[in-house]
């Protein structure tokens, strides 16, 4: 895929959030984490924009590592690529002697090179071998999931993960199928899809399988339960002043995001008390009024920001000891 037809999504607008943490005066070069690393273009850009800045990205594809570091190589030995699931962020900061970073960004979902891909089976716009993996090194493919978990484990992920209202439905076509013959291509679930929901469900919300298609990925992948961790994991490694943006492309991502953000910007004294002591008080500062939406420019440039919704906010306060 070409690196110059990768527009990042919400570029300009995660650089201003993160850009006051990132621009502050500070006896270090300043720290900030891309936790999703994909294709380096915010990585690119944070680099670029914060000329002192040290640069650690993670990603869990070996290969978007690779591109990345050709991307990133002019910047020499301010960009430190790690090839780790972003909710191992803790252990590559202590690896690295890290003790608290600036800014902190996520870019959920899937990178743009990972869908344009054919290879992968992320995509249901064509036809795939199923496998859906981001690390492609590690862990069950979709079609495994498919073909090996129980019904009724398949319809809870489909409804959990892709609010698939016509899962059972689904899901019987699945069994059924897969007693004839294993799944191992994308085509054919997308076809199964198709034949198994009823007229009125077709006529809503796009290509019919992309539901199925997003509960597999985040089951195959963990995202949902790693996200849980990440999050948390992220807003204790900022030190006070530093920034975190989190760019979310469907609703169960975003609720995790906000829920973790609105608590750290939480009071969470009893009820009733005269003066709030200072452990009770909110550890965050929420820089975004609920998640910010892309202009309709963006999404005139590059479709796939049509989904994103981005949250940002700021360490104000150390946790208790």
């Amino acid at each position: 895929m070409s690196q110059t037809r990768h527009v990042p999504v919400m570029l300009q607008r995660c650089l201003d959030l993160l850009a006051p943490a990132l621009e502050a005066p500070g006896p270090q070069p300043p720290v900030v984490v891309d936790c999703t690393l994909g294709l380096g273009g915010h990585s690119e850009a944070l680099l670029s924009a914060f000329p002192t800045a040290r640069l650690v990205a993670l990603d869990r594809d070996k290969e978007a590592l690779r591109l990345s570091g050709e991307r990133l190589a002019p910047y020499g030995d301010r960009a430190t690529l790690v090839h780790a699931v972003y909710d191992e962020l803790p252990e590559v900061l202590d690896r690295l002697g890290i003790p608290k970073v600036q800014g902190v960004l996520f870019d959920l979902g899937v990178s743009s090179m990972q869908l344009d891909e054919s290879g992968r089976g992320f995509a249901y716009a064509r036809d795939a071998p199923l496998d859906m993996r981001m690390d492609q090194t590690t862990g069950m493919s979709a079609a495994e999931v498919l073909n090996t978990y129980p019904p009724g484990e398949l319809v809870r992920i489909l409804r959990a993960y892709g609010e698939e209202k016509q899962a059972k439905r689904i899901v019987s076509a699945v069994v059924r199928e897969r007693e004839k013959e294993p799944f191992t291509n994308s085509a054919r679930l997308v076809e199964l899809i198709r034949e198994a929901l009823p007229q009125a469900a077709m006529r809503t919300g796009g290509n019919p399988a992309k539901r199925t298609f997003q509960a597999l990925r985040i089951e195959v992948n963990g995202e949902l339960t790693v996200l849980e961790r990440a999050i948390p994991a992220a807003v204790a490694a900022l030190a006070v002043g530093g920034r975190i943006a989190v760019l979310s492309y469907q609703s169960l991502e975003d609720r995790l995001v906000k829920q973790v953000l609105a608590a750290g910007a939480a009071n969470t004294a009893p009820p009733g008390l005269p003066v709030v002591p200072e452990r009770y008080q909110p550890r965050l500062k929420l820089l975004t009024r609920g998640a910010e939406l892309p202009t309709e420019e963006e999404v005139a440039e590059n479709r796939r920001a049509a989904p994103a919704r981005l949250r940002g906010a700021q360490r104000i306060r150390e946790d208790e000891r």
